[in-house]
């Protein structure tokens, strides 16, 4: 018993040895202006918050969303094909993919895809 005991304390002291001299000897800053300030959309943090904020940008990054987390709902349809019968999948996979497709042209019709003006 005593020797487990002189063991973990043994490694307790390592431990805090390297814990010790590996903060002695970092190179990390903490004074450093970009490390003690968020990184929020590519804004500079230590300005004005009031300044105007690209809503084109915005839509954008929504539609990605929105085309990111459908690809997290094709996946389970791709894994249930085998066991499904091919009708009902058939018909549920094509509406599903009918509505993504209806939103797409819908966004592309009203220029939210476009970059430019």
């Amino acid at each position: 018993m005593y020797i487990l005991m002189i063991l973990a304390f043994i490694i307790l002291f390592i431990c805090m040895l390297l814990i010790t001299i590996a903060t002695i000897i970092t190179k990390k800053t903490f004074m450093d202006r970009e490390k003690n300030s968020p990184f929020e959309c590519g804004f500079d943090p230590k300005s004005s918050a009031r300044v105007p904020f690209s809503l084109h940008f915005f839509l954008i990054a929504m539609i990605f969303l929105i085309f990111d987390v459908e690809i997290t709902l094709i996946f389970p349809l791709i894994m249930i094909m085998n066991i499904s019968n091919m009708m009902n999948y058939f018909m549920i996979s094509s509406f599903f993919i009918f509505i993504l497709l209806i939103g797409l042209y819908h966004e592309w019709n009203q220029g939210a895809l476009n970059w430019t003006n």
